[in-house]
Parts: C-alpha cells; structure tokens; sequence
C-alpha cells in the first residue's frame, strides 16, 4: 500500500477526491482510496494492488462507513480475481476485516457469488474478474442512487415531523456523508437536502470520540458544502438539548437487527436516550443493505471492540508526511486498560424512524421492517 506521489493541502472550495476509485495502470489493476486517517489536513491517496493491503486500510479506518464497506469489499474481491488469488482465502480475509459492518461481508459475497457463477458457466479466469468487477461498478452505482433516494425520504419526513416551516437544527454523530459512500451519503445527505431546500438553520456536529470522525470527516464536509454548522464535544450534546437547540437526531447504521435495534457508533445511544426524554425525534438513515435479517435483534450483533490506545493516547497523522506511522500522544498513565467498543446498539423503541431508499419505517418494529425490505433486492439475509 502506498500513497500517491501528488499532494496539496486540503481547499474547501476544491473539487474532493472520490472516497473510492478502482484504477487500472501499466503495472496492474488497483483500488485507489481517499485516505481519511489524514483528513482534514490532506487529501492523500492510498493504492491498494492487492487484499491484504485493503484489509489493513479498512481495519486502519483508511476507508470506512457501511456502506463504502461493502463497495470495497467487492472491488477487493474483483481486485483478487484480476491477480489469479485464492477467492475462498481472499474474501475470507475481506468479510472478516470488520465484523460489525453488514454491508462488508454483503459486497464481499455479491461478488465473489458473481465471479463463481461466471466460472461455472464456462468462463475462463479472466472473464470471470471482469465480471466480478462488473458486479462491483454496479453494486457503486445502486448505492449512489440509494443515497439520493434515502435524502429525499429522509427530508420529506423531517418537514412532516417538524412543520411550522422554520430551520431544522439537526444533531449528527459520527461521519455518514460522500466519504462513507458512493453517493453524498445516508444522514448527512438529508442534512445536506435540508440545507440545499434553505430548509437547514443549524448543523451540530458531534467530535465523536475517540477517533473524531466528526470532527475530522463531518465538519470537513460540512464546510465544502457550505452549511451552517457548529462542532461539540460529544458530551456536551445533553446541554444542547436541555436548552432546546436540538429539533432531531440523524444518525447512520453500520448493522440493523431484523427487530429493527441499530448498531452505530458508540455514542449513538446515549444520544437515543437524551432525545427520548426530550421528545426530540431520533432517525437512523440507512440503505437496506445495511439491514440483516439473518440477526434476530440487538443482543445478538457482534460489537467490534478497538484497540485501547485509541483512548489513552491522541493520535494524529504527521502532516504532509503521508505513509508514515501516526504520533501518539499520552493522555493516561502508561499502562491504563481502555474499554473502546467501535459501536453501541440502540433498541428500537427509541427510535421514531429508520430511513431507507425504499422509504422510512415509523414505528419501528419487526414486522414493519420487514414488509420495507421486502420491496428490495438488496437485503443482507446472513
């Protein structure tokens, strides 16, 4: 894995790199990545030729969210077959990189399922990896239309929760915008409709610790967009709400229960909890392939659990150094134990919606999910 020779500081006003792009140069096929861990103080690429590589970007967060999770998981498969790779060992490896994330193992299976279909048909090697990667352009594509779809949905049932016409002052956590998909995203891209309808007074953006994806990757896309929007401390948002700043809660998913409870990142929850006592609607926006039917409810997510020096030490990418290893400062005494769960799960009593491309489910139950799924063929069914 290496970065791209070409770097420049980070413009607001510059055109943003894809979060994601499969490249094909003299030397062999590659998946090419927006590295995260070095935003906002760059735009670095990093060029991935082979699956162990995008193993480690993916368990580094060098590329992350849901649904991203599950396009990279299926170019890796299509990068595999292109290098002649074992595709059992190759898509084992990807599926198991991280384990909460439902759409990983779902683009990882799509199109490895594509490449063995072709083989069995007759195809030679070669054919069947342009197929596998057939599979993954396309699965990219629905995403992006998913994503449109889901910010429609998703702004039409902000304006019937909250009329009067006023700006909606929306609270976000964690990062769900254009560098989690292949689109403009899931929450974010309903905050982003409001504030392109003139719909959006306030953007509150959660830090999100321990890895500031919020601060880092939200307010970074928040400001080439243009909108209106403050960073908090994540545990200042209970004085956001006492104050009644806060009109709703958008949140994104990295896995859905089939009893409708959500896995996100860990803060979600206690935010489920604040705006249940203040009445303040809690939406989760997600594609319905983030939806497992195969996992029966909360209790039975598997919770990826992080490394401690996430927590005891802030960690920061050497600027305009690019490839080389992040500096870690202490800020507990050596030797602390850290309990850094990735996500938490929400039950579905505390949630008023979950928005998908296919509509919004409200209130949320089983049952309810279900008959929304099952006007997708997209649904993870494990």
């Amino acid at each position: 894995m290496a970065d791209q020779d070409a770097q420049s500081p980070v413009g607001i006003d510059s055109p943003a790199l894809p979060a994601l792009r499969w490249a094909e140069p003299p030397e062999g096929p590659a998946l090419v990545l927006l590295d995260q861990t070095r935003l906002p103080a760059e735009e670095a690429e990093l060029v991935c030729t082979d699956v162990p590589a995008l193993v480690r970007a993916i368990r580094t967060l060098a590329v992350r969210g849901a649904p991203l999770l599950g396009i990279a998981g299926a170019y890796g498969v299509a990068l595999a077959a292109a290098r002649g790779d074992d595709m059992a060992s190759a898509a084992e490896l990807l599926e198991r990189a991280r384990p909460t994330a439902v759409n990983l193992g779902y683009g990882v299976r799509r199109a490895e399922r594509a490449y063995r279909e072709a083989i069995g048909k007759g195809a030679d090697p070669e054919r069947a990896a342009a197929v596998a990667l057939a599979e993954a352009r396309m699965l990219h594509r629905e995403d992006a239309e998913a994503s449109g779809r889901m910010a429609r949905h998703g702004l039409a049932l902000l304006d019937e929760l909250l009329p009067g016409g006023g700006g909606h002052r929306l609270l976000t956590h964690c990062n769900t915008g254009a560098l989690v998909s292949g689109g403009e995203g899931t929450a974010f891209a309903v905050a982003l409709a409001a504030h392109r309808g003139r719909r959006l007074r306030q953007l509150w953006v959660d830090e999100t610790r321990p890895l500031l994806q919020g601060a880092r990757l939200t307010a970074y896309e928040a400001a080439r967009n243009g909108m209106p929007y403050s960073l908090l401390t994540d545990n200042a948002a209970g004085s956001l709400f006492a104050a009644g700043e806060v009109d709703a809660v958008l949140i994104g998913a990295d896995r859905i229960a089939a009893d409708g409870s959500v896995a996100n990142k860990v803060g979600s929850y206690p935010l489920a909890v604040l705006a249940k006592y203040h009445h303040v609607p809690f939406i989760v926006v997600a594609p319905t392939t983030t939806v497992d039917l195969g996992t029966a409810d909360g209790a039975s997510i598997i919770v990826e659990q992080r490394p401690g020096a996430e927590v005891t030490e802030l960690t920061s990418p050497r600027a305009g150094v690019a490839g080389e290893d992040a500096v870690g400062l202490p800020v507990a005494p050596v030797g602390t134990a850290a309990y850094n769960p990735a996500f938490d799960v929400t039950p579905p009593e505390l949630i008023t919606a979950i928005v998908t491309e296919e509509g919004a489910v409200s209130p949320v139950t089983g049952v309810g999910l279900a008959e929304l799924c099952a006007r997708s063929s997209q649904v993870t069914i494990s």
